[in-house]
């Protein structure tokens, strides 16, 4: 019995092993120890880490067609692997038909596995099939060490079969990290290999 039991372990053990993300092993191999160096942190718990990665799909004319809405929930699900919240309107804007309660965006909060391996496959795979990609702008963080990246469509995932999508969806990418300065996060995520616009 104990030596089914070690077998089992054993087997759980090499599964882990097999699906650790490239992103989190990058981190703990190399960047940890980048950013200490670079910014002299005394201690280890001092370096930036990511935190999750918000996916936010706002969807307004959903108000007029419900379906876009399911569009969107579908399209985040099979982007993220993760099943969307629907995100509501908060207050009533009579200009734009909208009243509290609404249903009009989606979203999703990535952490752990999951936020690696979206980040690996947006870095890799979707923003280099972005039309005349040149990198994206260093303008976008917030002050407390957190950057969003606009996307205009959605169909850059490889995940998102063209031939049966009936509207191209943008969506924003929050990266929220530990980071204390807008500085630290942006060495942080250019370690990690997003693809910042090149300074002149």
């Amino acid at each position: 019995m104990a030596k089914k039991k070690g077998k089992t372990e054993e087997v759980k053990k090499e599964a882990e092993e097999k699906i650790t993300p490239r992103m989190w092993t990058k981190y703990h191999e190399e960047i940890i120890s980048k950013l200490k160096e670079k910014f002299e942190y005394k201690n280890v718990m001092e370096v930036p880490r990511l935190e999750k990665i918000v996916v936010n799909m706002g969807v307004g004319s959903a108000v007029q067609d419900s379906k876009i809405l399911d569009e969107a929930l579908t399209a985040l699900t099979t982007i993220t692997g993760q099943k969307p919240s629907v995100r509501q309107a908060t207050k009533s804007i009579s200009n734009f038909k909208l009243r509290e309660g609404m249903k009009i965006g989606a979203k999703v909060t990535l952490r752990n596995e999951r936020m690696y391996e979206f980040l690996d496959r947006l870095i890799t795979t979707a923003l280099p099939r972005v039309r005349d990609f040149r990198g994206i702008p260093d303008k976008a963080f917030d002050g407390r060490g957190n950057y969003t990246l606009g996307i205009k469509e959605h169909i850059i995932f490889p995940e998102i079969n063209i031939d049966k999508v009936n509207r191209v969806l943008g969506m924003d990418i929050t990266f929220v990290t530990s980071a204390k300065t807008d500085k630290e996060a942006y060495e942080l995520l250019l370690a990690f290999g997003v693809p910042f616009k090149k300074k002149n």
